[in-house]
């Protein structure tokens, strides 16, 4: 939608803010309510999409239906020659994501105080039935004054909504999303509390926990992975902290906080150094009917140790009894054994031994577990050293760009640190090659809002100067203060863009029995172009402007033509005696500029800019009776083969001429125009 547009009669719009996948953001001004907001316009491909469309009115459903300050709010919505839009509230200032990679490292205190709102605005959709599904730090603005908003609610869904189908619970962005939703579950209010815990991950260490070549990658990791320490990236992170974030990202959804306001309140006091002492969060594990090894006390192979010497003590002491009142023989008689009883203990002797066999033999071929180390930052030396130290077998080396971490040194592993896995199990290992760097083009003549979209979400900080340009159409870039084919940081580089904002307006003065060379001077002042008429006049002196048109006070562009009408003075019997006449001339555009400029460089887009923007200036003579070829009868600028009427009046059987110059050379000239 192009600048200066007014939506529906009220929204004027300014600039575009954004592109999404399913909507363009624009900045507008309300005129009626004389205040800025933000217009969300349904994509131009997407409006005869049914579903896209549903999606779209859902979202304005979903959010008219909430108020918190929280929460970006929805003013209006409508529809305009098949444009569905949204009017919502415009927020200055920038998403959670460019915030934390701007602001990194954050106080925690402020961590906690950015929480606390989103938990809020989460709450609140929730009390309305109303689950997000989509939470994650671009769909979170922070203003000038640190207050967050969230918006998009395009994928929100009331949980009354039965009909949704599976297909629709994983539109969620796959960084943030939950077990259940990445299983292809449906998302419930616990889904929300699974990706702010993430919010919470990224904003205490400034990335994302699970990293990966494909989305599939990632979304496994979410439900097969334990969630990376925060502690190990930071250790000065107190436990309860920490806490916070395993709670929130427990792989159970019981597990979890039961709502948002649970986890605002066990939030709020994760620095409280009452709980200095808190033990690490472990969900209550559920062994679903797994088998597990029993320890040897366990099995229930003999009497238990207690029973055992009950019974021996009970035995001894028949033994004596008996002793006691059983009469002895003067030579006395041997003590005689059963035989069954030598075989049960035999037999209950080689049992122990064969299950003592069983358990050692399981402890010496069991696989021997280690963790992996985190290297996160290491020289590639001293990652692979660790790795090694953890018995573990360093794998591929892959290369990969790093805004945080510093060339040459660790970034990730994977699997990631802190997996449990077999010894001398193969670990891929990520090197760093410092920041991605990006090419730039030449955008000259390019749109403005579109490049500086594209160019602000690559990471680059961009700045507009407007300028006037009668050659240029509003809103296309003139200049750039980075020159193409330059290889630069995006987030270390600020490029700032000359945009053309149109012809000037002029508002005209009154010209009125002024000279020819006044109203000259007048006109090159303010860059308009001057057209002469002749008449007689008994009331204005010759050489003088008798009316002109527009008139005075009319606002016109720069680059205009104003028709001056010039007094001849008062009309004589010679009079009659004058030709008056008209020639066309033909002027032909010279592009030969632009090929030149095309030819030194190699960006097709760029030499197609040039040669859109190139102009010609033209500068005309005209020799009659009231001109001279001394001075310029008329200046233009034309960017196209272009046709002029040039008016003569000579005296009858007299001739007049005129002369063309383009670009200070002479195209064109006739010194013998009569009237045909």
């Amino acid at each position: 939608m192009r600048t200066g547009y007014t939506l529906s009669g009220r929204y004027r719009i300014i600039r575009a803010l954004g592109e999404g996948g399913m909507a363009n953001v624009y900045l507008a001004h309300d005129l009626i309510l004389d205040r800025d907001v933000s217009v969300k316009l349904l994509r131009l491909d997407l409006r005869d999409d049914p579903s896209t469309i549903r999606r779209f009115q859902r979202e304005a459903l979903a959010a008219t239906e909430l108020v918190n300050p929280n929460i970006v709010q929805v003013y209006d919505v409508g529809e305009e020659n098949g444009m569905q839009y949204l009017v919502m509230e415009y927020v200055e200032g920038t998403d959670l994501k460019a915030y934390i990679k701007a602001h990194f490292p954050i106080a925690y205190q402020e961590v906690i105080h950015i929480m606390e709102q989103i938990l809020s605005a989460v709450q609140t959709a929730h009390e309305h039935n109303i689950i997000h599904r989509d939470l994650k730090p671009q769909n979170i603005l922070i203003d000038q004054h640190k207050v967050a908003k969230i918006t998009d609610f395009g994928i929100a869904v009331a949980l009354s909504e039965h009909s949704l189908t599976q297909t629709n619970t994983v539109l969620g962005s796959v960084h943030y999303l939950s077990p259940e939703q990445a299983r292809g579950g449906m998302a419930t209010k616990k889904s929300d509390i699974y990706s702010l815990g993430i919010i919470l991950y990224e904003l205490l260490t400034g990335t994302v926990p699970f990293e990966g070549e494909t989305a599939v990658s990632i979304a496994l990791k979410h439900f097969q992975s334990e969630i990376p320490s925060v502690r190990e990236i930071d250790p000065r992170i107190p436990q309860a902290l920490e806490n916070v974030v395993l709670k929130a990202t427990a792989k159970r959804p019981e597990d979890r906080y039961a709502d948002a306001a649970s986890m605002a309140a066990d939030l709020k006091t994760s620095l409280s150094p009452k709980r200095a002492g808190e033990v690490k969060f472990t969900p209550v594990q559920d062994d679903d009917g797994e088998t597990k090894v029993l320890p040897l006390s366990a099995l229930n192979l003999s009497q238990p140790t207690d029973a055992k010497a009950a019974t021996t003590d009970a035995s001894t002491s028949a033994d004596q009894a008996s002793a006691k009142t059983k009469p002895t023989g003067k030579k006395g008689r041997k003590k005689t054994r059963h035989p069954r009883r030598r075989k049960f203990l035999l037999a209950g002797l080689v049992v122990l031994l064969l299950v003592a066999g069983i358990l050692i033999g399981m402890a010496l071929f069991r696989p021997q577990m280690t963790s992996v180390p985190s290297v996160a930052g290491r020289t590639e030396k001293v990652a692979k050293s660790r790795l090694a130290d953890a018995y573990l077998t360093v794998g591929k080396v892959h290369k990969t760009a790093s805004g945080t971490v510093k060339i040459h040194r660790a970034v990730r592993t994977e699997p990631r640190s802190g997996t449990q896995l077999k010894r001398h199990t193969v670990v891929d290992l990520w090197i760093s090659t410092g920041p991605k760097r990006y090419r730039l083009a030449d955008y000259q003549g390019d749109a403005y809002a579109s490049t500086a979209a594209k160019l602000e979400a690559l990471g680059f900080t961009v700045h507009r100067e407007s300028v006037h340009s009668t050659s240029v159409p509003a809103g296309r870039i003139m200049q750039q203060s980075v020159p193409s084919g330059k290889n630069v940081v995006p987030s270390r580089t600020d490029i700032t863009f000359t945009v053309s904002t149109g012809s000037a307006t002029v508002t005209l003065a009154d010209l009125t029995n002024k000279t020819k060379a006044q109203a000259q001077s007048y006109a090159t002042n303010h860059n308009l172009n001057l057209a002469f008429d002749y008449a007689y006049s008994n009331d204005v002196t010759k050489g003088r402007v008798i009316k002109q048109s527009p008139g005075e006070g009319a606002v016109v562009q720069e680059g205009d033509e104003v028709t001056l009408t010039m007094s001849r003075g008062m009309e004589s019997q010679s009079s009659s005696s004058v030709d008056q006449f008209s020639v066309n001339v033909k002027i032909p555009f010279d592009d030969s500029a632009s090929e030149s400029s095309s030819d030194s460089d190699s960006d097709d887009d760029s030499s197609s800019s040039s040669s859109s923007s190139a102009s010609n200036l033209v500068q005309i003579y005209l020799k009659d009776q009231d001109h001279s070829l001394s001075t310029i009868y008329k200046q233009m600028t034309i960017t196209s083969d272009t046709s002029v009427t040039l008016p003569f009046t000579v005296a009858s059987g007299k001739a007049g001429a005129y002369k063309v110059v383009r670009d200070g050379h002479v195209i064109a000239s006739d010194s013998h125009v009569t009237k045909n």
